[in-house]
């Protein structure tokens, strides 16, 4: 039988890499999906049991965790733009330096006159700089202004809801800490299930370009073969990529079908059996 190319059993492997990585994935996504449901109700329940125990004062205070959510995002923002003015400051200050020194060398090489385009384009286009960088200066410190501004009222409204409401804010503070507690779970859980969604994603891509490179191979060695006389050698099997194909992949992929997720990727790409031309 004719040697097989040795692309191929490398492609089969990433097939067959790539049908167990879908595999095993899909079967981790299902239960990261119902980790997500169980804990979902779980956190329900317990919040409407500390609900039923603690009684109105949860409404009375829900107000101000609210207020300090929003201070909290409020501070994130803030320091955002600080860090953003900050930044822009040492653009501006960095493209000043630039114009300083090249004036100064175009002063120094005047009397060189072949100096003078270069110079002045680069001149200008250092004060283009400067221009810009003071744009994004007064823009990003307006910006930041504003949120400062914003910030500071949220913490004003915080600390005016927790003097008219203290006893409420404490009574139903184990609420508040057990809501917190849940939402956190739960968004740790979400990032969860979105990784494991990502690298399906990156599985499925690497199963397809496994499928298209032994379709390239195939087609490859069925050019090459097209003049040769051991275009297909004789016995009951052409050992082609579609009977590789055939023999080998779906030992590996038998598993897919029965957890219902991944049985779509059998390669069903056998046609490349029919580019076999027999020559007599």
């Amino acid at each position: 039988s004719t040697e097989l190319d040795p692309r191929i059993q490398i492609e089969l492997e990433n097939l067959n890499t790539a049908t167990d990585d879908i595999n095993k994935l899909e079967i981790e996504l299902e239960e990261a999906n119902s980790t997500f449901r169980i804990l979902m109700n779980e956190s329900t329940r317990r919040l409407k049991l500390s609900s039923k125990k603690l009684g109105s004062c949860i409404e009375k205070a829900r107000p101000y965790y609210e207020a300090l959510e929003k201070a909290k995002v409020a501070q994130l923002e803030c320091q955002a733009a600080t860090l953003k003015y900050q930044r822009a400051n040492e653009i501006h200050a960095a493209a000043k330096e630039t114009v300083a020194l090249a004036e100064q060398r175009f002063m120094s090489n005047s009397h060189e006159w072949q100096f003078d385009n270069a110079w002045q384009e680069m001149l200008n286009h250092a004060t283009i700089k400067v221009m810009d960088a003071e744009k994004q200066k007064a823009e990003s410190g307006a910006e930041h202004q504003k949120k400062a501004k914003v910030f500071e009222e949220a913490e004003k409204k915080v600390q005016q809801l927790e003097e008219r409401y203290h006893r409420s804010i404490q009574k139903s503070r184990p609420y508040f800490d057990e809501k917190q507690l849940c939402q956190e779970q739960l968004e740790a859980q979400k990032g969860r299930i979105q990784q494991l969604e990502q690298q399906i994603q990156s599985a499925k891509t690497a199963y397809s370009t496994a499928l298209r490179n032994l379709e390239k191979i195939s087609e490859e060695i069925h050019q090459q073969r097209g003049d040769l006389s051991q275009a297909a050698p004789s016995g009951p099997r052409e050992p082609g990529v579609g009977a590789e194909l055939t023999n080998i992949v779906p030992a590996a992929s038998s598993a897919a079908t029965n957890n219902g997720g991944g049985h779509h990727y059998h390669p069903h790409h056998n046609h490349h059996q029919h580019h076999h031309h027999h020559h007599h």
